[in-house]
């Protein structure tokens, strides 16, 4: 199956009071719609994910200080990954939506462990600063959820049954 990737070139800055749930749901709703103005024959993928610790959205941290922080609040902690999940065809006016989460038990972290790691994989663009698919699999002690694929940005499972549901031979 042929497929372009494009960027929705959309603010994704989460509304005052909004909960992280909802603004994943929000933004991959958006990005799916921004896209879709482009190519409205086309199915559309938009996804988004949004980091929370007690309902608060972690986001990137873009600096190795921040990631430091970050790494120093997530300890000892539970953080959900909410990821959404927007399949639509802006021509045949169909969407399917799904909301994944993720339930991510950070272990408690020494600052050499944080140092160590943020040493050898940065992961400045990544909510919670921790890569699952990388070494940051080593500051956990528990994931759970649904879907693995999920927690690196897709929901595979998800959109395997959104594609299945629109008539999609998947695999």
């Amino acid at each position: 199956m042929a497929f372009k990737t494009a960027a929705p070139d959309l603010d994704e800055t989460p509304l005052p009071a909004e909960p992280p749930r909802e603004t994943a749901v929000r933004l991959a709703r958006a990005k799916a719609e921004a896209v879709g103005k482009r190519f409205a024959r086309a199915w559309i993928i938009g996804s988004d994910q949004v980091a929370d610790l007690d309902g608060r959205p972690i986001g990137k941290p873009g600096t190795l200080d921040n990631a430091r922080a970050q790494l120093r609040e997530l300890s000892g902690h539970t953080v959900l990954f909410h990821t959404a999940l927007c399949f639509w065809h802006a021509r045949l006016e169909r969407r399917h939506e799904r909301l994944v989460t993720t339930e991510v038990a950070f272990r408690r972290l020494t600052a050499a462990e944080i140092d160590r790691y943020l040493a050898r994989e940065p992961a400045l663009d990544c909510a919670g600063s921790a890569k699952s698919e990388g070494l940051g699999v080593s500051l956990l002690s528990r994931l759970r959820g649904d879907d693995p694929t999920a927690l690196v940005g897709l929901p595979l499972i998800a959109l395997a049954a959104m594609l299945r549901a629109e008539g999609f031979d998947v695999p």
